[in-house]
């Protein structure tokens, strides 16, 4: 049976409001699960080498401070494991291990309990969701008793969150045309010019064109970055 809390969520995603409407709902459900605090990172697949990371959080002010103007991000122990896999993680202190300072201080802002989880969708987009809390660690009976709950609800977090932030960060996409889309497709299989010309049955030449425009509207200055880019874009779905 659904919960109240669950409900009420449910009802204010469907609504499609606003990402602060969306973000108090989910601070709401949080809190029914017995904690304080709660957090959402998105991390976009593009660009490649510099992947952008946003935050959205409900932590006290002081703490939202200092740990962006720590760099703690790239230090973050729970992200890094959140990066590389969808386990669900309880905070520990051994994990903090190679990052002392980070935990001490979190813990001297009232954020000494956690949990987080990742969340990736089919167009490599990762979601990283956190419960949090200053007291009372987290037991294997509250585990066992809510840790369903807690998956469900970074899900929901991920696919309501994402979706408002990557809207307001992201450029709009390129507008390929189909065959622009079909060619690059056939790129980023491996395919050289005149192969993918005798499989569409296409010139050299036109099958150049098509790349070159691809290659502009993308922004890149190659074939195989702009084959690499309009995957990540999900241009390819």
């Amino acid at each position: 049976m659904t919960s109240h809390w669950q409900e009420e969520l449910l009802h204010v995603v469907d609504s499609e409001p606003d990402q602060a409407t969306v973000f108090t709902a989910v601070a709401a459900a949080a809190h029914a699960l017995g904690f304080e605090h709660c957090a959402y990172g998105l991390r976009l697949p593009v660009p490649v080498t510099q992947p952008r990371t946003l935050l959205l959080n409900n932590y006290p002010l002081p703490w939202q401070q200092r740990y962006q103007a720590a760099g703690y991000l790239h230090i973050d122990p729970t992200v890094a494991h959140c990066r590389r896999s969808t386990a669900p993680l309880v905070w520990d202190e051994s994990l903090f291990l190679q990052a002392r300072p980070l935990w001490d201080e979190a813990q001297q802002h009232g954020l000494g309990v956690g949990w987080a989880k990742s969340h990736f969708d089919a167009n490599g987009v990762g979601g990283m969701f956190t419960l949090a809390r200053c007291a009372d660690p987290i037991s294997s009976s509250e585990l066992q008793t809510n840790r369903l709950k807690m998956v469900w609800l970074t899900h929901v977090a991920h696919m309501a969150l994402s979706r408002h932030i990557t809207l307001q960060a992201a450029k709009p996409l390129p507008a390929l045309t189909e065959r622009e889309v079909e060619v690059l497709k056939w790129t980023a299989d491996g395919k050289t010019t005149s192969e993918i010309a005798d499989i569409l049955e296409l010139s050299d030449n036109t099958v150049n064109f098509h790349i070159k425009n691809s290659i502009s509207k993308l922004g890149t200055t190659n074939k195989t970055a702009a084959a690499v880019r309009a995957a990540l874009l999900g241009l390819f779905n």
